[in-house]
């Protein structure tokens, strides 16, 4: 059966992006794991290097859809669909899901990836781990506070990566997209 046959109520296609050193197969699970709950997921490829050069590519991947659609990704991945949805390509994003969203380097977390935030003008889910040496979860908190529409899911004992609670969080991405569809 096609993963089609399985969506309901017309939920919007799902566009997701690797991390700064994988590739889309990385994204198999996710997209195996969403197309079982009735979503249908694409991941792609995105260049290594600057988020910047990235968001051309993930635009047209986007455009390719030919109407609006749901993007995110783990870690570089989320923050190039950050960055492209805060952008005036944006218009075609309906829902962003944020996997593992890098908020700081290790170590820096003064120097917050968060500039473009206040251009975002759809919703956001924000799936992460409480232990993310990305993310301090106290930072992470008060700055998705700052966007209209946008919601955290927090992982006990989580990293910056979601493997062990997979199941849980791609049940919460799939209830998004519902939400986010027409």
């Amino acid at each position: 059966m096609s993963a089609m046959a399985t969506l309901p109520h017309g939920s919007l296609p799902v566009l997701l992006a690797h991390g700064a050193s994988g590739t889309a197969a990385l994204m198999r699970p996710h997209v195996d794991g969403l197309r079982v709950r009735g979503v249908d997921a694409t991941a792609i490829d995105l260049p290594k290097g600057r988020a910047e050069r990235a968001i051309p590519v993930y635009a047209a991947r986007l455009a390719a859809l030919g109407g609006p659609g749901v993007i995110g990704g783990h870690s570089f991945g989320g923050r190039v669909a950050s960055m492209l949805a805060a952008s005036d390509a944006g218009a075609a994003v309906a829902g962003l899901v944020l996997l593992s969203y890098p908020l700081h380097r290790p170590g820096h977390p003064d120097e917050q990836r968060t500039e473009h935030w206040s251009d975002i003008r759809c919703p956001v889910l924000f799936l992460s781990g409480d232990a993310d040496p990305f993310a301090r979860i106290e930072l992470l908190r008060r700055a998705v506070a700052s966007l209209t529409g946008a919601e955290l899911v927090v992982y006990r004992r989580a990293g910056h990566g979601l493997g062990g609670v997979l199941d849980d969080a791609l049940d919460q991405v799939a209830a998004f997209v519902r939400r986010v569809s027409p």
